[in-house]
Order: structure tokens, then sequence, then C-alpha cells
């Protein structure tokens, strides 16, 4: 049985149901000629969840991505030290001493998992570091992204592949040239050895990166050149935050403080296990985005109270064993 078919079998009622109506609406989407923005929050590129992202990107499923600036480079860490990573499902138990004790090794957990940092981290930075102060030099200016497309790009990486590069939803999205918005990079590994080396004067300022404002922009652009299309870009949000909160706020950036005429998202679906709660975002549900112009009343709007990593492969799963 297909996971398609299992799916129109089984999940019948409550986060099941909402799970196979929020597939049937995505698909309902993108056949009527809309786009899909898929926002990454949490651990999902160290969670791989590209087994099935890069798949729905090479099928032109998804059309743009935002995502944290770690969900940006852990899927690279992934990519080139695959081998070294290390899974600790009994990671509920562990003591302070035995975390300890990952962090002397160079081992850095999110939740079952542990990224080296030597491997992964320290690998992919001595790419990089190359590309900022090439970029300082020459007066040139850069998203975050772009300058991991142009490490993807210049071939140097791959003979140090060690993961299945199929899996790899940011090589995918390089291969497409996805639009990708990465808002509060800073708060990101990456970010923070950017920082680092400006603050040690091995790059002379903070120049060759734009600020978050900068994506702000291009995601303007990106949904005003779509929004005259047959149907307005979808959004279909995993986990909450500023993955999340940050691009669904162009609408109303555009409709309130520039007076555009530009129509509301056509599709909304957010995978969640936050509970609704006073002061929760991730755990705000779709309703309450009426009122801040973000959705309209006729928007199909779904949420799965679930886990990101079970649910999003699934409806991935369902939409690309379409026939």
């Amino acid at each position: 049985m297909t996971i398609r078919a299992f799916i129109d079998e089984h999940f019948r009622h409550f986060n099941a149901a909402a799970l196979r109506d929020a597939a049937i609406a995505f698909e309902e989407c993108i056949d009527s000629e809309g786009q899909m923005l898929i926002t990454l929050a949490g651990a999902m590129s160290t969670g791989e969840l590209g087994r099935s992202l890069a798949e729905m990107i090479r099928q032109d499923k998804v059309h743009a991505i935002c995502c944290t600036g770690a969900n940006l480079e852990e899927d690279l860490f992934n990519l080139v030290a695959h081998t070294q990573y290390r899974r600790v499902p009994h990671y509920r138990d562990l003591t302070p001493d035995e975390e300890q004790a990952l962090l002397d090794e160079g081992l850095a957990r999110v939740t079952d998992t542990c990224i080296p940092e030597e491997a992964a981290i320290r690998k992919i930075e001595r790419h990089l570091i190359p590309l900022w102060k090439q970029a300082d030099t020459d007066g040139k200016r850069h998203l975050p992204h772009e300058y991991l497309y142009q490490l993807i790009r210049s071939g140097t990486l791959e003979p140090e592949y060690e993961a299945d590069p199929a899996n790899s939803w940011l090589l995918e999205a390089c291969a497409k040239n996805l639009p990708i918005f990465v808002p509060g990079w800073e708060d990101s590994t990456l970010g923070n050895i950017f920082t680092a080396r400006v603050l040690d004067g091995t790059l002379s300022s903070t120049d060759p990166v734009l600020p978050g404002t900068e994506y702000m922009r291009s995601i303007a652009g990106w949904y005003r050149e779509r929004a005259g299309d047959p149907r307005a870009p979808g959004f279909f949000q995993i986990g909450g935050g500023i993955a999340g909160d940050f691009p669904i706020c162009v609408v109303p950036m555009l409709l309130y403080d520039l007076k555009e005429d530009i129509p509301l998202w056509s599709y909304f679906c957010q995978i969640s296990d936050s509970t609704t709660s006073y002061g929760s975002y991730s755990g705000a549900e779709p309703n309450e985005k009426i009122t801040w112009g973000k959705l309209g009343r006729e928007t199909p709007r779904f949420i799965v109270e679930s886990d990101a990593t079970i649910v999003a492969p699934l409806i991935f799963g369902y939409i690309l064993g379409a026939e």
C-alpha cells in the first residue's frame, strides 16, 4: 500500500484527518498554478527532513523556503559529516556529567543527534571564510544563503560529501536557484562565527553579509511577482518562531504599510506540537491571523498538532504519491 493509499484509508479523524485535508488542499493549491512557500523552524535539517523535502523541490512542489540559520547550515553540516554524527536514542536519560562528556568530545547535541564540531562546523567555516573575505575585499555584499550557494556551486565540497546528495534539500534548492529567506541569521552557528571573525579582525566589517531587512525586501519582491498569477502563494509552516512569523508578515506590510492592492496568502497549514496558550505564537490558531491581514475568511486553513518529523514526511509523501 502506498503512503497516499494508506492515508486515504486510515487518516479519517482528528489530527489524522487534518493531515490528510491539509495535504489535499496543498495539492490543489499547486495544481491550480499557485506556488508554495515552506518555512522550517526547529531542527528539521538535523532531523533529515531533506529525505522528503529534496524530492518535493525536485518535482516543483516547493517554490521558496524561509528557514532559520540553523536549518540552513545544518543541512550542509550533515552533508559533509554524516558518517561522524552520533545518535543518542537515550538522550532523555543523560546526566549533566554525560552531557559534559559529549561537549568534551566536540559533540553538540540536538535532541537525539550529535553534530561533530570539527568535522561539520569547522569544516564549513574553513570554506566560508575565504568567500566572506573576498567579498569584504571587493566591497560586495550578499545574503547569508547566497554564500552557501556560492560554496556549493564551486564544487569544492563535493569530495567531502558523506551523505547522499539526493537527500540534501539545500543542494536541490541551489540547483533550482530557489529563493531562500533566512531571518535572524545572526542567531546561528555560522552567524556567530561570522561575527567572531569581525571581532577578531579577520573581516573588516559586517558589510559582506546583508541584514535581515534585505530578506524582507526580497520576500516582498517574490510575493509581488506571484500575486498576479492565477492564485496567490500558499504558506506551509513547520513549527513556529521567526521562520514562520517573518515571511507571513509580508502581506500586511504590503497591504497596510505600502497601501498596495495585494491578495492574501491563498493557503495556510501549520504543523506544531505547541498547544494554544497565552503568549504562545507557535500555538496560535490560524484564525488569529485573519485579524492581522495575513489570511482571509475563505483561506483554506489547517493546523496539525503533532511532531513535524512525523507529519511533514507523510504530507510530502502523499503529495509525491499523486497519480
